[in-house]
């Protein structure tokens, strides 16, 4: 369902509901002091990375939630300052994070291994297969316009990408850590770049 072919990942930076463990889905919260630190610092990352040449990145492609907005131009803004080069920024709505209906705002809980097995979808929530079809045709939308996309989007969308790219599905994934996604003969390899 995914194409195999290597991109970047980049879940946005902390907020304050991320901080009080709560459920955001597409509930439209903004980077806390916090998060916009972790932006500017996943920017520094990346542009080091950039200059070495390390599978450099051709187009960044964002949810267009804000607090995953910001951390693209945060390092889109990177980028450009280390390397003179402004990537391409773009939104796709299709990367925006999991409906999770009457769960939003409320604390991660007993319902969220479940809800991920699909033995239960609450109320007004997105089925996870849904969202692992919607997360992995957004990717391959944007693999399909050439190069190696960067993608800043969200956690639980990168669970979904997970179960698309047969790896294990409930690891919880790190605000604002560069991931880079390789497609090896031996499955996914997903490496951090802190």
């Amino acid at each position: 369902m995914l194409l195999r072919r290597p991109f970047w990942y980049l879940r946005h930076g902390q907020t304050d509901w991320n901080a009080q463990n709560l459920s955001q889905g597409r509930t439209d919260i903004p980077l806390n002091a916090t998060g916009r630190e972790q932006a500017v610092k996943a920017g520094a990352s990346l542009s080091q990375h950039w200059r070495d040449g390390a599978a450099p990145i051709s187009q960044i492609v964002s949810s267009p939630l804000t607090r995953a907005h910001d951390t693209a131009m945060a390092a889109q803004q990177a980028i450009a300052a280390s390397s003179g080069v402004t990537l391409p920024l773009s939104t796709d709505r299709d990367l925006e994070e999991v409906c999770f209906g009457v769960m939003e705002g409320e604390p991660m809980g007993d319902w969220y291994d479940p809800w991920i097995a699909g033995e239960f979808t609450p109320e007004g929530c997105e089925t996870f297969e849904g969202l692992k079809t919607r997360a992995a045709g957004a990717v391959n939308h944007a693999l399909e316009q050439g190069g190696i996309p960067l993608i800043v989007a969200h956690g639980a969308l990168f669970r979904a990408l997970r179960a698309a790219m047969s790896l294990p599905i409930n690891v919880r994934l790190a605000n604002a850590v560069p991931l880079y996604c390789d497609p090896t003969d031996n499955g996914w390899v997903l490496t951090a770049y802190e």
